[in-house]
């Protein structure tokens, strides 16, 4: 089963970092990598310079194998997808004209994963990326659960007592969303009735909270709902199951963990719920033409201050040196909020009793047994999102979603300037720049010449998730594909591809300016 085998693999540049978090390795000290290992997760030795002007070492792995143009293709374009939103009466009467996306592994199998849905008994789309760490099984459950949990938080409380009844009374049920997946995109069968029973519990909860006639808060909405799944993942994996299989199954995806970045964009309003180090970005036109970015979330990392002092205000002043180490939380885990990873949230005896009465499997998995150093006060992990909202206008002309493997290679404004050009046919012909480079006259004409080649061929993908991601992979110094660098990053093999980039999932939706300003109109007057 492809989401069931290597869970817990190590990985060579991974968001978990600790002798016990990785399976054993014969050939390497348990404990040497945690000092050894830079902060970054791009090893010194490989990448040069800073984020906008990156050098490119040529070793002797990447000199193997040579792809040409339509392999390249053929790999880039495997996992693309895109969506338009139906038209009614010939106007398209949605700010969301429809969305395109794709994903890049570079683990084995790929620990991302994206959702995308709208939500029918409502109104709106649900869009996100989950980017697991310790396997991809938290991640898969986030894929397939968390925007049902979303979907039945907006629901008013008349509609949540008649789905109730239908279940009540053996009726059909009336579906709350439809799912917009790419074949590859999997689905675990065998879990559905354990979500659907805890999925059914909390909508019975939320009609003991709610009145008639009350209608739900978007963010409140969206809060409860990421608490909640996450909670339920907890208690899932203490409560067991009498199936072998889904006993194992719910330990797997609370002992791994995801990162989640969820858009909700209901007419003008865009809210983003955001826990972990995944990111949105508007692109927003200017009067010129070009192409401006807007932040929509913030990494949960230790680059952010706010975060740093809201996980050492939570835990006693002895613990400020050891709660976060070499940027990582207890010296261990890059992302400061994610679901699952219980191995951060639970208590030491409740880490020990659930192992003792798993199955046999766990046992032999190292990265269970692990307690993490300096573990005191426990929780130390949140699921809690931070939510953004936004009031779109019609210069707002599109969003971007993407998981940390495509910050990490490209700059945000780089992002919308490369999109931007994409969807819109025009190329920014800003002075060339090389960075620090010296260049010679010979070099320079090859460059303005690659750029007016550009003209006629960037837009030679019918995916812009797919036009970026050649941008993150294939981008040399001077900021253009270079062909030759993006075969060798897609031949790599297998054990070498994680040390080089992580695994890429994006999402860029497209909005309709005519029909968001006409709302911010109507809201108006």
């Amino acid at each position: 089963m492809p989401v069931t085998s290597q869970l817990f693999r190590g990985l060579p540049r991974t968001k978990v970092l600790a002798s016990g978090l990785l399976p054993c390795q014969h050939h390497q000290s348990h404990l040497a990598p945690i000092t050894q290992r830079p902060a970054s997760r791009r090893p010194s030795c490989m990448w040069q310079g800073h984020q906008h002007s990156r050098s490119y070492q040529t070793t002797s792995a990447l000199r193997s194998y040579i792809l040409t143009p339509p392999q390249v293709n053929s790999i880039l374009k495997a996992n693309e997808y895109s969506f338009k939103v139906p038209e009614f009466d010939g106007k398209n009467v949605s700010s969301v004209m429809g969305f395109e996306s794709n994903q890049l592994p570079a683990n084995a199998p790929i620990e991302d994963r994206r959702s995308a849905a709208t939500c029918l008994q409502t109104r709106g789309m649900l869009l996100g990326v989950f980017d697991g760490h310790a396997g991809c099984a938290c991640a898969q459950a986030l894929s397939e659960r968390l925007f049902y949990y979303i979907a039945v938080s907006l629901l008013p409380h008349d509609t949540l007592c008649e789905l109730e009844a239908a279940v009540e009374g053996g009726r059909a049920l009336s579906p709350i969303l439809q799912w917009h997946k790419h074949p590859n995109d999997y689905y675990s069968k065998e879990a559905q009735t354990l979500y659907f029973n805890s999925l059914r519990t909390y909508w019975q909860e939320l009609i003991d909270l709610t009145s008639p006639g009350e209608v739900p808060d978007t963010r409140e909405a969206l809060l409860n709902a990421f608490k909640r799944l996450d909670n339920d993942i907890s208690l899932e994996a203490q409560v067991g199951d009498p199936n072998a299989f889904l006993h194992y199954w719910v330990l797997r995806v609370a002992f791994s963990g995801a990162t989640a970045c969820v858009a909700h964009i209901d007419g003008s309003d865009l809210y983003i719920a955001n826990a972990g180090d995944a990111r949105a970005v508007l692109g927003v036109q200017e009067e010129d033409g070009s192409f401006s970015v807007h932040t929509l979330s913030n990494d949960h990392s230790a680059q952010n201050d706010e975060e740093v002092a809201r996980i050492r205000g939570e835990h006693p002043p002895s613990e400020r040196k050891t709660v976060i180490r070499q940027d990582r939380l207890l010296g261990l885990l890059m992302p400061f909020r994610a679901f699952g990873d219980v191995k951060f949230k639970w208590s030491i005896e409740l880490q020990k009793r659930v192992l003792e009465s798993g199955p046999d499997q766990l046992h032999e998995n190292e990265h269970t047994k692990f307690i993490p150093p300096n573990y005191h006060t426990p929780p130390y992990l949140t699921a809690e999102p931070e939510i953004t909202y936004h009031k779109l206008r019609p210069q707002d002309r599109f969003m971007v979603i993407g998981s940390d493997g495509l910050w990490e290679t490209l700059h945000r404004q780089e992002v919308v300037r490369i999109v931007g050009e994409y969807l819109t046919g025009m190329q920014q012909r800003q002075p060339l720049k090389v960075g620090g480079y010296r260049v010679t006259l010979g070099q320079m004409q090859g460059l303005l010449e690659e750029r007016k080649a550009r003209v006629s061929s960037a837009f030679e993908d019918q995916n812009s998730a797919t036009h970026l991601m050649r941008h993150a992979v294939g981008n040399n110094e001077f900021g253009t594909v270079d062909h030759e660098r993006l075969s060798k990053m897609l031949s790599l093999p297998e054990e070498l591809a994680r040390m080089y980039r992580d695994d890429i999932t994006i999402i860029i939706s497209q909005f309709n300016p005519h029909v968001i300003g006409a709302q911010r109109q109507e809201g108006q007057s």
